[in-house]
């Protein structure tokens, strides 16, 4: 998606966002913005990213330094950098990265800001809110968390000010943004919110963060960098960016499912803050007798069991759920030059945008007009009869489809698509790619 999208002109990209990812939109910019400068495929797709996330493993480390010592900062940085999730978002040409970066240095400059009399901090706090704000809505949770960080510290009123100039500015540069993007809420109509996966996983996040607070509590004490005076307890910077983000977004998917985790996923920055400084708390405890050395061992023991395997996962292709490059390797290893191609349901036109269909010899039955032609993000098919008449006339199609979304998504096209196939033709291979399946149906004789 995001490849189609920033090879648009700014004026079809201007025209698509009109009607659809809005959302998206100054990040499809920033990313035309790089192609123009080095259209450099894949690489260029992913290495902002990278870049990104570098940054904000920076940043998570100069709090950690600022607020718990130089050690307990790197181990921060650390463990951000070696998060599963972490590592999975920065190979994603998608927004979340930049997201991420943005709000853990809006959090330094937060930090700054409440001991230094210098405008500047709330000024590049405002600037970076409004930009990770910018390239996605629901970092506008990550100013309630600092909102509950100055009232917990109870923040002088020079702070509690500045912060929330900040926040209007925020808001006010994000009302369009918000405006449009209300009327484009069908794009989100496939959330669904599991109680065993996302619940879940919200509260072992919650469950590690207070348990990392309660093991600086009782272990050694952890010593700020001496530019941190007047101290700023990390605690109160950091579990707010834990709780609250994630949080209230599950309690508004009680009215309306919104909760994905990567909307939210610079709250790991918070437990990576937290973990970091327990971590140095705890070893540092160990000296103080053979009860404490066997605790920060089965802590050790419990971080490395949880992480190693759903870390493999994660760094391995089989977590792409959307896997663009192997949809459309299948496609190519499974069909033929002179096949046609069907996508159901049809928004799954979007895993072959970069790998098209015509540049692999095969056409899409039912394409009318392409993405960038119809300011759309998957283009427009054709009439259900027309698509109906053109499969009659193949001999071999191959579909590329997602059962989960099918269930979410219909139209008479896709319908139709459906009918003509059980009718006259024969499925003879397929292969599964994440959530997508290639089939190559064909008339009896042609398999």
């Amino acid at each position: 998606m995001t490849y189609d999208m920033a090879h648009r002109t700014p004026e079809a990209l201007w025209a698509t966002l009109d009607g659809a990812d809005a959302v998206h939109g100054l990040y499809y910019l920033f990313m035309h913005g790089v192609f123009a400068c080095w259209d450099g495929g894949l690489i260029a797709l992913r290495l902002p990213s990278v870049l990104a996330m570098a940054l904000a493993a920076y940043g998570v480390a100069l709090l950690g330094r600022w607020l718990a010592g130089p050690t307990a900062g790197g181990m921060a940085g650390l463990i951000f950098a070696l998060w599963p999730t972490i590592q999975r978002y920065a190979q994603e040409g998608r927004s979340y990265a930049l997201v991420t970066a943005a709000i853990v240095w809006a959090t330094v400059c937060l930090v700054r800001a409440l001991v230094s009399s210098k405008r500047h901090w709330w000024v590049s706090y405002a600037l970076l809110s409004a930009t990770a704000c910018l390239l996605h809505e629901f970092a506008v949770l990550a100013l309630v968390a600092h909102g509950v960080t100055l009232a917990w510290l109870k923040a002088p009123r020079s702070a509690v000010r500045g912060w929330g100039i900040a926040c209007s500015c925020v808001l006010l540069a994000l009302a369009p943004l918000v405006w449009v993007s209300l009327g484009q809420t069908g794009q989100v109509a496939w959330i669904e919110v599991s109680l065993a996966g996302d619940l879940s996983g919200y509260l072992l996040l919650v469950l590690v963060g207070l348990l990392c607070r309660t093991l600086l509590r009782r272990g050694a004490a952890v010593e700020p960098w001496p530019c941190a005076t007047p101290r700023v307890p990390l605690d109160q910077v950091a579990l707010p960016l834990v709780v609250l983000p994630p949080g209230l977004l599950l309690l508004a998917s009680l009215v309306k499912p919104l909760y994905v985790d990567r909307y939210v996923l610079y709250s790991l920055s918070g437990v990576s803050v937290l973990a970091g400084a327990a971590c140095i708390s705890l070893w540092q405890s160990v000296r103080q007798g053979p009860a404490r050395a066997g605790l920060a061992a089965v802590a050790s023991l419990a971080a490395v069991t949880l992480l190693v395997p759903v870390g493999s996962h994660l760094r391995s292709a089989s977590s792409r759920s959307d896997d663009a490059t192997a949809v459309a390797a299948a496609v190519q290893e499974l069909g033929a030059p002179g096949d046609g191609v069907i996508f159901l349901p049809q928004s799954r036109r979007v895993w072959m945008l970069r790998t098209s269909p015509a540049s692999l010899g095969m056409t899409d039955l039912a394409l009318a007009q392409t993405p960038a032609s119809s300011h759309t993000l998957f283009g427009t098919e054709l009439a259900s009869d027309v698509i109906a008449d053109r499969l009659v006339t193949s001999t071999r199609v191959v579909v590329v489809r997602d059962r989960e979304r099918e269930a979410l998504e219909t139209s008479d096209q896709d319908r139709r698509k459906r009918a003509v196939l059980s009718s006259a033709f024969t499925p003879c291979r397929s292969r599964t790619v994440g959530s997508a399946r290639v089939t190559v149906h064909a008339r009896p004789g042609f398999c």
